[in-house]
């Protein structure tokens, strides 16, 4: 298998991020900038690289060490969202810690998941929305102020109605403190379609704070938007190439990348569940496990860097003594990384396990 379109994949280097977020607890702007907090520093990078100077960015968690599931907000957390003039999360129970610190918050708040076609209840995004190439993109974009309105009335109606931020009432309250909505994996920024919507709204919602801005934000947007619809192509090559081939996921994280890429997800049922949750897998579950790993049938394990237990820990260990290549992935961005990098190195190590 060939390597993915090195010369697209290369060009997200041009992306890198002065500073990708500043460290949790960043203190009120008095420089006209708008404040805009993050969960982690997935979002947070692309705060900072779609606002550039007119914004001071802070995302709360930063490190791999920290897990958004059971993150335990701190009163300067609560400080920093309340501060904010737009806050980013990712929902879907992956980030409940920020609902809490949005009690009394007048700020914006955009929500990741609710871009993403598979969100229960989802009015979906336009499902006609074409990313062919760049051409194509600008010329959607040349009417960009009249889409700008059209999905601010959208998307901030929702704002509006949930102005008090009170989650008690909400629909998916359900779903609050660790829980997950079942059959949905929120682990959306390693959807690159769902990412380009994400993106247009991040610059939707600064332009609506900072009109002035408005022409830098969706310059901006458009520059990561490109590589994005890049990293579409390279998943829809990926999945010509890798032609169905079967991968063994032992958390939902890499859920995304791998449907983008065709592949064929043969890890048993309530295993991947189990190790997000912190369960024990049942035993049964484990020995069918341990039954798939040995067939023979799959080409590549996918793991989550950041999670695991003696279970994943065998199910790895199983994979090489078989040969069969491990690909980690992490929940957050190492430092000095851009979401254009950490994409490309995700979908590239992907690949060249494929073609191992």
């Amino acid at each position: 298998m060939q390597k993915l379109r090195a010369a697209a994949l290369l060009s997200a280097s041009a992306l890198i991020l002065a500073g990708c977020s500043t460290a949790a607890g960043g203190g009120e702007a008095d420089d006209g900038r708008i404040r805009v907090t993050a969960s982690t520093n997935v979002y947070g990078s692309l705060a900072e690289q779609i606002g550039g100077d007119r914004v001071e960015v802070t995302s709360i968690i930063t490190s791999a060490r920290q897990d958004p599931h059971s993150y335990e907000a701190s009163a300067r957390d609560r400080l920093t969202v309340q501060d904010a003039d737009l806050v980013i999360k990712n929902g879907g129970g992956y980030d409940a810690f920020v609902d809490t610190l949005l009690d009394g918050s007048d700020a914006h708040v955009l929500t990741a998941v609710e871009f993403s076609h598979d969100f229960p209840d989802s009015e979906g995004h336009d499902d006609e929305h074409e990313h062919d190439d760049a051409d194509e993109h600008a010329d959607e974009h040349a009417d960009a102020d009249a889409d700008a309105d059209e999905h601010a009335d959208e998307e901030h109606a929702e704002h509006d109605e949930h102005a008090d931020h009170d989650h008690a009432e909400d629909e998916h309250d359900e779903h609050a403190g660790h829980d997950h909505i079942e059959g949905f994996n929120e682990h959306v920024w390693f959807d690159p379609h769902t990412m380009i919507h994400v993106v247009e709204g991040i610059s939707d919602e600064l332009s609506e704070i900072d009109p002035d801005g408005a022409a830098e934000f969706t310059a901006s947007a458009d520059e990561i938007i490109a590589e994005l619809e890049g990293f579409e192509a390279d998943l829809e090559t990926l999945s010509t190439e890798a032609n169905g081939a079967a991968v063994f996921i032992t958390e939902p994280l890499p859920g995304y990348i791998a449907a983008a890429a065709g592949l064929e997800d043969v890890t048993p049922k309530g295993f991947a569940e189990a190790v997000e949750e912190g369960n024990d897998v049942a035993p049964a579950t484990l020995l069918d496990a341990l039954e798939v790993i040995d067939s023979g049938d799959v080409a590549v394990l996918l793991t989550n860097a950041q999670t695991g237990g003696a279970e994943t820990q065998r199910v790895e260990e199983a994979a090489e003594a078989a040969g069969i290549p491990v690909v980690a992935f992490t929940e957050l961005l190492e430092d000095g990384s851009s979401y254009a990098e950490w994409m490309r190195d995700a979908i590239q190590n992907l690949a060249d396990a494929l073609d191992s």
